[in-house]
């Protein structure tokens, strides 16, 4: 088991996914809430059945995944129905993750989780950390427009609808307030890796 568990974490389009890259790179290991849950919730995946008898057929394709354009919008429409779905898939989440954690080694272990702040301390409480130091939060930071901008680009929403997600979530500065670490995305690839590159030596020298 990794000495530590380091959250990582970030608004969509902040670059969580590039920063958990060049920590792999240093040999880390990553455990990403949001693999996990593509998994649960891909063609027979574990979720598919308590969600299919919660939500009926409609949010399930022919192959046996969620339909997620369809969840989406469902969810973001209906708090109920979000609470609804993430007491199903949580707990799931939760359970992989305490896994592959525990399976982790080194010096500290990642796991990312996009909606840390919104969800903390529920989530790390839920994992056994009986036997780790207390976990270090990490946040991707950029500039809200750069936000907007790789989103649209990357995912080929339309501004009101990035707008909307963005909206859903923590704001820049909760995320900000909440972490020990900042690394800040708003410039080029190399400038968030060598900002990974500093703070992996901080981590495993503390």
């Amino acid at each position: 088991m990794a000495e530590r568990i380091v959250i990582l974490t970030g608004g969509i389009g902040c670059g969580k996914s590039l920063v958990a890259e060049r920590f792999a790179h240093k040999g880390i290991a990553i455990v990403d809430a949001d693999d996990i849950s593509h998994r649960l919730t891909g063609p027979s995946g574990k979720a598919i059945d308590a969600i299919q008898k919660a939500f009926g057929d409609a949010v399930i394709t022919a192959d046996r995944r969620l339909d997620r354009p369809k969840v989406r919008a469902m969810v973001f429409a209906d708090p109920n129905a979000r609470a609804k779905l993430e007491a199903i898939l949580h707990p799931m989440i939760q359970a992989e993750a305490q896994s592959a954690l525990a399976a982790a080694k080194g010096p500290y272990a990642i796991y990312m989780v996009p909606l840390w702040v919104e969800k903390q301390p529920n989530d790390l409480e839920n994992l056994d950390t009986q036997r780790l130091s207390p976990a270090a939060v990490v946040v991707v930071d950029c500039e809200e427009e750069v936000q907007i901008q790789r989103v649209m680009k990357r995912s080929g929403l339309p501004r009101d609808q990035v707008l909307a997600i963005m909206a859903a979530q923590a704001s820049r500065q909760e995320r900000c307030r909440a972490a020990d670490h900042i690394l800040n995305n708003s410039g080029t690839q190399e400038a968030i890796w060598a900002q990974v590159d500093a703070l992996h030596d901080t981590l495993i020298h503390s």
